[in-house]
């Protein structure tokens, strides 16, 4: 077990490209680490990574062993996946991802209930609007909304989101209240924006009598926290484009109002992604399944809920 124990940290040095942030990720020292790879070294009797005071390069020969590596590791863990009881004892501590206000909303409530049934796991859930990286931030699987740039990772869809563009009452008595895209742009209105890393510019993408059609949208605010338009559109600030479950209490209470509804927001799709080797373990198909049913009923309950009050 200490041979793939070493074989799995320098798997997580090479993906990272970092000693230290290899130690980070597999929750032992740097000291550690460091030893696992000379004594990996010393039995192979190559040098796998090149070291200055500034980089980690693998070498021709670490670049030759990773392939190989990851291979022993998914036979591993398909190996273990036959073995192991999946409905009782999964366990291991599990790594999960999600958007602030769908981590907060729809993810984060599962807990409990999935770490009450199998009670060996544990979830690390880590929650951020910009986009992950699974291999890089040792992710088992990554929920999301809108379209993944990687082919080479697995899919799971949940559902189509519906999304609203929203204002508090205080700014539509103040501006006025757009009736469409069109008037939404013309007439100058504040938008609130989510910023996304090499972003160059704000596009809403609305549903005209032509189709789907993108506005250019402008706006003073801008925040990498979707959270935080919400903030800022319920302080009377500008129009946010949400999705319904984010904001549900807040339109039925009334504290936002929907605009433009004659041109709505194109729904979203929220989705789940794994890599192949993370989709075998069974910790990870058990809290996709777990989530999956119960976050999509979630989503189409607000949703019917809230249109039925608009």
């Amino acid at each position: 077990m200490s041979y793939l124990d070493t074989i799995r940290t320098f798997v997580r040095v090479y993906e990272l490209g970092s000693m230290s942030a290899a130690g980070r990720d597999l929750r032992i020292s740097p000291a550690v680490t460091s030893s696992r790879i000379a004594q990996l070294e010393e039995h192979l009797s190559v040098r796998l990574f090149q070291r200055t005071t500034r980089n980690l390069t693998p070498t021709e020969q670490g670049k030759a062993f990773y392939g190989g590596a990851c291979e022993i590791l998914e036979a591993v863990e398909a190996a273990e996946a036959k073995v192991v009881n999946i409905t009782e004892r999964p366990r291991g501590s599990l790594y999960v991802a999600a958007p602030l206000g769908a981590g907060r909303r729809l993810i984060a409530p599962q807990v409990p209930g999935f770490l009450q049934d199998y009670p060996e796991v544990s979830v690390r859930l880590r929650l951020t609007d910009r986009k992950v990286d699974l291999t890089t931030e040792g992710l088992d699987l990554a929920f999301f909304l809108g379209q993944p740039e990687d082919s080479n990772l697995r899919i799971r869809k949940i559902a189509d989101v519906a999304r609203v563009l929203c204002a508090a009452p205080e700014y539509i008595a103040a501006r006025g209240a757009p009736a469409s895209g069109q008037d939404l742009i013309a007439g100058g209105h504040e938008c609130l924006n989510l910023r996304f890393p090499g972003a160059t510019e704000f596009q809403w993408r609305l549903m005209t009598a032509e189709g789907a059609k993108r506005f250019r949208v402008a706006g003073r605010y801008e925040a990498d926290d979707g959270e935080v338009l919400t903030d800022w559109a319920l302080a009377g600030h500008g129009i946010a484009m949400k999705p319904v479950f984010e904001i549900a209490d807040h339109l039925e209470a009334g504290r936002l109002v929907p605009v433009a509804t004659a041109t709505p927001p194109e729904p979203i799709q929220m989705a789940c992604l794994y890599t192949h080797r993370r989709g075998q373990d069974p910790k990870t198909r058990l809290f996709m399944e777990f989530v999956i049913d119960r976050i999509g009923a979630t989503i189409r309950s607000s949703e019917a809920r809230v249109m039925a009050g608009l």
